[in-house]
């Protein structure tokens, strides 16, 4: 019998011994799968993250391959003649083939030239122009409908909501905008001080001071970007960038800094092709390379907060913070600033810039008329803060441009004017003795 108990024995503590090894196994085994668990899903994050970003890098790509803005009431591209042996200073350079004017209607495609004499267009102006948005914007949504070949109707109401500031409006349009015409919807950049300047002609009118700068923007641009030292502070400053072709990360830096030095004052800005220098400015960009430092990411971040672009500058955000691995700046929308697109012709310098409402009595605004008239030969009107003109003013102002311009022999434009008002100015006869360029949607 002992010896059957120290066989039994035996067996059982092997079987002890061996059960106590397959559980160290499974644990083994089991942690060694949770592991690779973690592993593993640490492997997808990663991945999906990185889908994630190649997609957000097509969107991208695609948006600025596809998102060009059409033009609007533009002539068919003329060839370009030969420039004149001498210029007397009396006209401008020719203007380029994207240019928007509105001349007589033997100069405007036909079914713009049909929207404009439409009674519902020319009463739309008129009870604007007299303060009754809100029935304005009545008819203009009643009349979109009716407005599938031309789009008058919905650049009208696209410049309502801007200078109402209703974006909320703006964009709730703009994507029945972009489902019946398959193109992208206009960007919502309203005018400064639109909303919120007194209805006078009190607002401030004359030739602002204007930097501008051309060719390449390097170091080669910093004694211009000083001359703003010197520049009267009080008035509104004019910063065009329509004749820059290239830009570099030095230049690049010259521009960021003074642009921070500009605003700290909170002065207010006009600020012309903004949008062709931001696309300029991101052609130099690479995520992930920081050789040429902060200076060209920050200076793009910057001018699309300008432009009030806050979807794309959160974007661009992201690939500035992965790219430099700091925070972003935050987007601070601006503050007294304009947008102008790009302009063809010289001279901006020579501007007179209105202010942004025209009501009663003009009689100040058109003495400053006068004397910006005593100076210049070509009278250049910049409208870009221009948002409503009321039409007895109007009236008032045209009678006085065409005093100024001579039976037609003086050069007379007016540039960068909302739709709104420039039915009004063609309801009133203003195409007869000057030129109108509305700006592009």
């Amino acid at each position: 019998m002992g010896l059957f108990s120290i066989f039994k024995k035996g067996k059982a503590d092997e079987v002890v011994s061996d059960e106590d090894d397959s559980a160290a196994r499974l644990a083994a085994n089991s942690e060694l799968e949770r592991q690779r668990a973690q592993q593993s899903d640490l492997q997808r994050e990663i991945a999906r993250a990185t889908a994630m970003k190649i997609d957000a890098i097509e969107a991208a790509m695609a948006a600025d391959i596809f998102n060009e803005p059409e033009p609007v009431w533009a002539r068919r591209p003329r060839p370009l003649q030969p420039a004149a042996a001498s210029n007397d200073g009396a006209t401008l350079p020719m203007l380029d083939q994207y240019t928007t004017e509105l001349l007589g209607d033997e100069d405007v495609p036909l079914e713009a030239a049909a929207a404009e004499s439409a009674p519902i267009v020319e009463e739309i102006a008129i009870l604007y122009s007299n303060g009754q948005a809100e029935v304005a914007e009545q008819m203009l949504l009643g009349s979109l409908p009716d407005a599938a070949q031309d789009r008058t109707v919905w650049w009208m109401l696209f410049d309502l909501y801007q200078v109402l500031g209703r974006q909320e409006s703006f964009e709730n349009i703009s994507i029945d905008y972009a489902s019946q015409y398959e193109t992208s919807p206009p960007s919502w950049v309203p005018p400064a001080g639109a909303a919120s300047e007194a209805p006078v002609a009190t607002g401030y009118s004359g030739v602002a001071p204007t930097l501008a700068l051309a060719g390449i923007l390097n170091a080669a641009a910093a004694p211009q970007l000083e001359r703003l030292d010197s520049m009267n502070q009080k008035l509104p400053l004019r910063l065009d960038f329509s004749r820059v072709n290239g830009v570099d990360p030095e230049g690049c830096a010259l521009l960021l800094a003074a642009l921070k030095k500009v605003q700290g004052g909170e002065r207010e800005l006009l600020v012309v092709g903004a949008t062709e220098l931001a696309d300029q400015v991101r052609a130099i960009l690479t995520i992930g390379k920081r050789d040429d430092g902060e200076a060209p990411w920050l200076l793009y971040l910057e001018l699309l907060r300008l432009l009030n672009r806050e979807k794309d500058f959160e974007e661009s955000s992201m690939d500035y913070c992965v790219t430099f691995e700091v925070s972003p700046p935050p987007f601070v929308a601006p503050s007294k600033v304009a947008n102008a697109p790009r302009q063809a012709t010289a001279g901006a310098s020579d501007r007179f810039m209105l202010p942004a409402v025209i009501e009663g009595d003009a009689g100040k605004l058109l003495a400053a008329i006068d004397e910006y008239a005593g100076q210049y030969p070509v009278l250049v009107f910049d409208c870009s803060r221009l948002a409503r003109m009321e039409f007895g003013a109007a009236s008032a102002l045209q009678s006085k441009i065409a005093e100024l311009s001579n039976g037609g022999e003086r050069r007379i434009e007016f540039r960068d004017l909302n739709h709104l008002v420039a039915a009004l100015m063609r309801l009133l006869g203003y195409a007869d003795i000057a030129r109108l360029f509305p700006h592009k949607y």
